[in-house]
């Protein structure tokens, strides 16, 4: 009897690798650890004049009309997701007096540039805040391979202090 390569295409289909993510902490651990209640999210628009100053960070319109965020003991925590080459990668941010407090990879999808979960990269972000121009106030050193999962980082921690920003100007 002769097989068909055809007939033995979902077999050899099933044996690919599939993407998956590789979770170091979940969203619900990031907001406990941060003693925000996950039920508290409040939402900000993105509507109005934040939007342009959202599209020229993220280079695209955002993928939703809002943002869910959690304030807890004068800070704003966020969880932002971007696309680093193929897949999301999942970041967990905390900003406090508008200036970044701990920004943390919680899941990452992507078959290169992990490296970017290190705290040795992610402590590069501490205490970064948001110029005039939208870009971080210093440098960060990239990772030679990384390069797109270390843009996407970057993105996501503009975008959180510039939402952060928004929500300090319209607060009561």
């Amino acid at each position: 009897m002769r097989l068909s390569w055809l007939a033995l295409l979902p077999c050899l289909l099933a044996l690919l690798p599939t993407a998956s993510a590789d979770v170091y902490q979940t969203p619900e651990d990031f907001l406990r650890e941060e003693q925000a209640n996950p039920a508290s999210a409040e939402s900000l628009w993105l509507n109005g004049e934040i939007k342009k100053p959202v599209e020229q960070i993220l280079g695209h319109p955002y993928n939703a009309l809002r943002v869910k965020y959690w304030r807890s003991q004068g800070k704003t925590l966020w969880i932002l997701e971007d696309i680093g080459k193929d897949e999301y990668i999942t970041f967990g941010f905390v900003i406090a007096n508008q200036s970044i407090e701990l920004a943390r990879v919680l899941e990452f999808r992507e078959s290169r540039g992990w490296e970017i979960k290190f705290p040795s990269f992610t402590r590069q972000f501490t205490g970064a805040k948001l110029d005039p121009g939208l870009g971080l106030d210093r440098e960060v050193d990239g990772i030679t391979g990384a390069t797109l999962s270390v843009n996407a980082f970057d993105r996501m921690a503009r975008l959180a202090l510039l939402l952060d920003k928004n929500v300090e100007k319209n607060a009561p």
